[in-house]
């Protein structure tokens, strides 16, 4: 379970707990004359050089395989069966200090509070010698004034419902005081090389030759030995149906696969295989890649624009009642988009704003709460697809509660880029259980999930995790 208390303000997350009970397994077999400490998979892998894209580079293909069906080895003997377990990287959520400490915070204010003073009093002084240096006058633009005035609305609702959870979180042990746990020189953290850009290999994929009778078909890493090459891997929604996990190799990165999970790796103008998988969603949550301004700086990532926004098909997507759940920035433009444009668009009623606290731990919030830059928190608006004529959810035997308002979740944040909290045990009172959910623009997988997105399989990087050691 995610889940570490639940209270009537939120629930308090433990994201790594999540992950690591995901079915990380490999079958793996071992020739016990070998000396190797290597692990085999049972996926096997080998490199395809395609014509249409050997400019661009190597593709890769991939044989999928249940070392079970082949008992024995090139040299008549048996393997030994080996499973191989994977965990996340602990350190990737070892946040043991606030981004922005509240007393640096509190420094620069009184540090500004005192450079205006000695402006004031010794304006004429400080003209004359620093000549053309002068303090900017600040003048907050309406979109800033907008974001302070939806802060004061919260900022009750964000502070009291996160200190009882934090305080529950302190009971149990789950956060601990930071003497409790001194920072004993830990190592920098070594993240894996982008050097198998996903994005990339999304647009580069639409340079290969189409396969329009292939369209309508998905394709299932099964237990016989199936091969495939990356092309296809482009035009079909890919799914791992077993009970463990699989392994795939794209331009020589790999890539681990939770079982019982499906995804899609494109980009937005290439959503054609989702909308023919013949799947309608109970649940879909999206995370769009808003515009703003330090995106635009930093260049990290491509955002879309709200009109490319508003044209993704939810509609062919939802099923009856729906459940839509949208991350949204601080930003009250994207918001009042989102409330005012983006779901009636699509049908859909706001029921309810949800927010993501984020905080250390030992239970600090990341940035300051009054931080005029950047907040800890983040908003998620819930809505329910309406139909013209009222319709009862798939099962009318199954009993949904009702969503309630400003609930929070509050959680210590992976220290990755946009790796959002799960959202499947929070909302798991609300909407029908075996049901199709659906990630949009999701960065890694989940079991019992469809996940689509051009970093979809970000986060399953293999460098992600520790394997631990193998038993028989």
């Amino acid at each position: 379970m995610s889940v570490v208390h639940q209270l009537s303000a939120g629930w308090l997350l433990d994201h790594l707990s999540f992950i690591n009970k995901i079915n990380y397994q490999l079958h793996q077999h071992h020739e016990p004359c070998c000396s190797k400490k290597e692990f085999t998979t049972s996926v096997h892998f080998e490199s395809l050089q395609m014509d249409s894209v050997s400019s661009s580079g190597a593709c890769a293909a991939f044989i999928a395989s249940d070392s079970s069906t082949k008992p024995e080895n090139d040299d008549g003997g048996n393997y030994e069966m080996f499973t191989q377990k994977f965990v996340f990287r602990p350190e990737l959520f070892d946040v043991t200090k606030p981004y922005i400490t509240p007393a640096v915070h509190k420094e620069c204010q009184q540090s500004n509070e005192k450079e205006d003073l000695m402006n004031g009093v010794e304006k004429e002084i400080s003209i004359s010698i620093i000549g053309k240096k002068r303090k900017r006058c600040v003048v907050f633009n309406q979109g800033e004034l907008d974001a302070m005035e939806y802060h004061t609305k919260i900022r009750e609702l964000i502070l009291d419902g996160s200190l009882q959870l934090i305080q529950e979180g302190l009971k149990s042990g789950f956060l601990y005081p930071l003497f409790e746990k001194q920072d004993k020189g830990s190592k920098p953290i070594t993240l894996p090389l982008d050097t198998c850009n996903l994005s990339e290999l999304c647009e580069m994929a639409k340079h290969l030759p189409s396969l329009n009778e292939m369209e309508h078909q998905t394709l299932q890493l099964v237990e016989e030995d199936t091969s495939v090459t990356e092309q296809d891997l482009f035009l079909r929604v890919v799914e791992n149906n077993s009970s463990f996990t699989k392994v795939i190799t794209l331009m020589g990165q790999k890539y681990l696969l939770p079982p019982k999970s499906s995804f899609l790796l494109s980009d937005i103008s290439c959503m054609q295989p989702l909308l023919n998988y013949r799947k309608t969603f109970d649940v879909i949550v999206i995370d769009p890649p808003w515009q703003n301004k330090s995106v635009k700086r930093s260049n990290r990532y491509s955002y879309l624009s709200p009109l490319q926004i508003k044209q993704i098909p939810i509609p062919k997507l939802a099923a009856p009642n729906c459940l839509l759940v949208t991350w949204v920035t601080n930003r009250q433009k994207h918001l009042r988009f989102i409330k005012e444009e983006l779901y009636p668009s699509w049908s859909v009623e706001v029921v309810a704003e949800w927010h993501w606290v984020k905080i250390t731990n030992s239970g600090e919030f990341v940035f300051p709460l009054d931080s005029p830059h950047k907040k800890p928190y983040e908003g998620l608006i819930l809505g329910r697809v309406q139909e013209k004529i009222a319709l009862p959810l798939r099962n009318a035997d199954v009993n949904v509660l009702p969503i309630p308002d400003h609930k929070l979740i509050v959680s210590v944040p992976c220290t990755l880029h946009s790796h959002k909290p799960p959202l499947a045990e929070v909302l798991k009172d609300y909407i029908k259980p075996d049901g199709e959910y659906l990630e949009l623009f999701a960065r890694n997988l989940q079991p019992g999930w469809t996940s689509w997105g051009n970093e979809v399989l970000k986060f399953q990087h293999v460098d992600y995790f520790i394997a631990l050691e193998s038993g028989s």
